[in-house]
């Protein structure tokens, strides 16, 4: 359990790093064209800094694959909710934007959240899980996802907009993936894993999401939409944890108080950063 929790602990920093570097390149590629996706695809992988980026978020991915087979769902997701805490530290530090007081707060708050996740932490019992909350929990998810793809291509809807809307979209479609490949880790057997339906659901919501964040973070306020894509992300894989695989909140009145208000805080903190950063003048 603990060590799956510093798995995750280092796949939130090197996924936000990974964010960043992302962001920095997608915004020098050509814009996103859902008509060609290879082509965008290519587009985005010339840039050095998108690469590099990417690099770094797939090494951060496999750490938390191995988070999620040694730790409980929830857990894993409040602790990359922390990971804000590295991406308002690197954002300012490495990357040329200044935070106000309130994402500092929001930082702050969501430290304290993710230390009374780790004192509360609990030992993971037998794996268990319902295959109709499977299906229910990832239809509706990936169902929600590819709705607000589809809503963000209207008319009418402003880049901001946009941005926002497909942020969610990523994020939740990232939930998706997390859920699935939380069920493909307790597999009965690896062909069984690599055969299963999850592992198609997995790649259908990755796909998707690369290239919603992808064009989020060449059209919208870097802080903002990197920030909104991983509150929308770890609510859907948490909600996903209790409702799947029947995770407990806590152990005990006190530990389940303690919980629920740590995820509070954790979510509460997440909702406080992504306010209008300015970039500092001549940031790459």
């Amino acid at each position: 359990m603990i060590l799956g929790l510093v798995l995750a602990l280092g796949s939130a920093l090197g996924g936000n790093v990974g964010f960043l570097l992302k962001q920095r390149g997608a915004v020098l590629a050509r814009p996103i064209r859902l008509r060609h996706p290879a082509r965008s695809a290519v587009d985005l992988f010339r840039s050095r800094w998108f690469l590099v980026g990417w690099i770094v978020s797939l090494v951060a991915w496999v750490l938390h694959v191995a988070a999620l087979s040694l730790a409980a769902l929830s857990s894993v997701q409040a602790v990359l909710s922390g990971g804000l805490v590295f991406l308002a530290v690197l954002a300012e530090r490495f990357f040329g934007f200044r935070l106000e007081r309130r994402q500092w707060a929001g930082v702050t708050i969501t430290a304290a959240g993710l230390v009374i996740v780790g004192l509360t932490a609990t030992p993971e019992g037998p794996q268990r899980s319902s295959l109709a909350a499977l299906i229910a929990v990832e239809s509706a998810i990936l169902l929600l996802g590819v709705g607000l793809v589809r809503i963000s291509t209207r008319r009418g809807v402003e880049q901001r907009g946009e941005a926002l809307l497909l942020a969610t979209a990523a994020g939740v479609l990232f939930g998706v993936s997390d859920v699935a490949l939380k069920y493909l880790t307790h597999a009965h057997g690896p062909l069984f894993g690599l055969l299963s339906p999850w592992t198609l659901t997995a790649l259908i919501s990755f796909v998707i999401s690369f290239y919603a964040s992808a064009r989020s973070l060449q059209i919208g306020l870097a802080i903002e939409v990197i920030a909104i894509t991983s509150v929308a992300a770890n609510l859907a894989a948490i909600i996903g944890g209790i409702l799947v695989f029947g995770e407990p909140i806590g152990s005990g009145a006190l530990g389940i108080t303690a919980r629920v208000l740590a995820f509070c805080f954790v979510i509460a903190g997440a909702a406080l950063v992504p306010a209008p950063l300015r970039a500092h003048l001549g940031s790459a």
